[in-house]
């Protein structure tokens, strides 16, 4: 056995007699190292516990955060369908993404992450919220698709995580987003129909992304008809390169709008955009001084007083002054007209005669009972109210007789128009589709033989040549109408090259059944338009564009003398050359 063998036998070790180590003596110490160790880890453990209890109880300690406490609510919303049913908008299932400062490891490294995938992100305000320890609850961004939120979620970043929230969805995008209106971050309706949704239907208070289960909300709109009259519209702007434009399509008897357009369009997902001025409705939202299409109210007040009637004669050549101004015919014939031939000719000297002959104080209450001059509001929302004169005099009277001095809102003015062709009943416009049983209250505004003037002289504006709506003609469909082309008011006065070309249509003019407004804001003189601005030249065939792509989609076909082969006139849209159809 080599020493230091030997030497490890000093230490109480036994050996057997080849000198192979047997075994080793127990330490009395052993029992009790193993006790301490024990004791000491059951210490341990208990310390984490009471502390996780106590963060537990003080309301730190929970991962978990609770969305009662810290998240605002969200509403489930019902859907949104056209009148056939048709989906217009929707709640969907959306990511929202969120941090806990508490949890968050490298702030500068989650800001940064972040940054590369949203590229708007504010980061010296994110860093100041990630900086507050105290705070559990963070909102990063909303409303993300599964593609983004998985993205982030790939980004691995300690303290972020994701609620699921409902978010509202349209997929006709653009399509009728004026009237749609738009809602908050929290689902709630701000305006348009979606605010309608919240004041009168009702939305459910929800936490998370609960679906509901209701019926649907069910608009007059025709989603076919409002997608050709945008159409339409954006081809207009083209064509005679305006700043913009707005149509309205209504039911003359149920007062329902089957489209309603303005451009530039907004989308209801990015709602701030139809808060800049350019965005704003121009059917609804805005008043305008609407120019010749009021001479189809002011003949309609001057047939029904019995002050005359279309045949009767007006000498109109002769200029007429008021306040410093002279009011003059565009195109003056140096002879006396009929009325009818001041509806035809667009004649304001013969309009303000006319006005003139009722007087300021008959005029104005015509224009009352025309629900003209007091506020009107639809589902969407009050109508901009009627800008009125402060004095409503004699100089007021002639310029307000022709479109001038007046301004309102065109959904306004399209239901008066639609009153004077209906057989003189009160229309009120709605966005909201009404029950085929549900009767609609007739109180007469004026007389049914009134109306059948009108829509006689209407029907002569488009039907025959000297009329200034011929380009609105649109074979077997009886159109009738009447033009206006308003200066716009600018600083100083009104601006002669910048004005609103604008056409009111009606058909089929023997049994009316559906009127079109159109108005295109700011058009220039182009090739389309002969290098005119004029509503002729320019609103006019738009209209009859656009009566020529709904009259099928509202079940109104061609009459059959224009379907048998009979000749009809018509007028090219873009070139304005006059050709004969079959």
């Amino acid at each position: 056995m080599t020493e230091l063998e030997r030497g490890a036998g000093n230490r109480n070790v036994e050996h057997d007699a080849a000198g192979e180590v047997v075994a080793e003596p127990r330490s009395a110490n052993g029992p009790l190292r193993t006790l301490i160790a024990t004791v000491g880890v059951a210490l341990f453990f208990m310390a984490i516990g009471a502390q996780l209890v106590r963060l537990a109880l003080m309301g730190l300690g929970d991962s978990s955060i609770s969305m009662s406490e810290t998240v605002a609510q969200s509403f489930a919303r019902p859907d949104i369908v056209d009148r056939n049913g048709r989906l217009l908008a929707t709640d969907v299932e959306a990511y929202s993404l969120f941090a806990d400062p508490a949890r968050v490891i490298d702030r500068d490294e989650v800001i940064e992450k972040l940054a590369l995938v949203f590229n708007d992100l504010d980061r010296a305000s994110l860093r100041k919220d990630l900086s507050d320890r105290t705070r559990r609850f963070v909102w990063v961004r909303r409303g993300l698709s599964p593609r983004v939120a998985q993205t982030v979620h790939d980004l691995g970043l300690p303290g972020l995580d994701f609620r699921r929230e409902l978010r509202r969805a349209y997929p006709g995008g653009k399509l009728a987003g004026h009237l749609i209106g738009y809602v908050n971050i929290d689902n709630k309706g701000v305006s348009g129909i979606e605010r309608y949704v919240d004041d009168v239907v009702g939305v459910e208070s929800v936490q998370g992304a609960t679906l509901a289960e209701r019926a649907p909300v069910r608009l007059s709109i025709d989603i076919g008809v409002q997608h050709a009259v945008e159409a339409e519209l954006q081809e207009a702007m083209k064509l005679y390169e305006a700043k913009g434009a707005a149509a309205i399509v209504m039911d003359v008897n149920s007062g329902e709008v089957l489209a309603s357009a303005s451009f530039p369009g907004v989308d209801p997902a990015f709602p701030n955009t139809s808060q800049e001025p350019a965005n704003l409705d121009k059917v609804a939202g805005s008043t305008f001084e609407l120019g010749s299409v009021f001479k189809t109210l002011t003949i309609a007040m001057a047939l029904d007083a019995a002050l005359a009637t279309p045949e009767t004669i007006v000498d109109v050549r002769k200029e007429l002054s008021a306040g410093g101004f002279t009011i003059k015919d565009l195109h003056p014939l140096r002879r006396p007209l009929t009325v009818a031939e001041i509806f035809l000719h667009s004649s304001n000297v013969g309009a303000a005669m006319l006005a003139m002959q009722a007087g300021p104080q008959r005029f104005r209450d015509f224009l009352r009972q025309m629900q003209l001059l007091d506020p009107m509001r639809t589902e969407a929302g009050p109508i901009a109210p009627p800008q009125l004169p402060q004095r409503w005099g004699d100089i007021e009277t002639m310029t307000i007789a022709y479109g001038h001095g007046i301004a309102v809102a065109p959904l306004q003015f399209a239901a008066a128009a639609a009153s004077v062709v209906n057989g003189g009943r009160k229309v009120t416009p709605t966005f909201v589709k009404r029950p085929a049983d549900s009767g609609v209250a007739v109180i007469p505004l004026i007389d049914t033989a009134t109306s059948a003037k009108m829509r006689d002289l209407m029907r002569r504006n488009v039907a025959e040549r000297v009329g200034t709506g011929k380009r609105a003609e649109v074979a077997g469909y009886q159109v009738g109408g009447k033009t206006g082309t308003a200066e716009m008011p600018g600083v100083g006065g009104y601006r002669e090259k910048s004005v609103i070309s604008s056409f009111l249509a009606a058909f089929p003019m023997d049994s009316p059944r559906y009127l079109v407004f159109v108005m295109i804001f700011e058009p220039q003189g182009t090739k389309a338009s002969s290098g005119e601005v004029l509503a002729s030249l320019n609103a006019a065939p738009t209209a009859g564009r656009v009566i020529g792509r709904v009259g099928p989609l509202l079940g109104i076909l061609p009459t059959q003398a224009a379907a048998a082969g009979a000749p009809s006139v018509a007028f090219d849209a873009r070139s304005g050359a006059k050709y004969e159809t079959r």
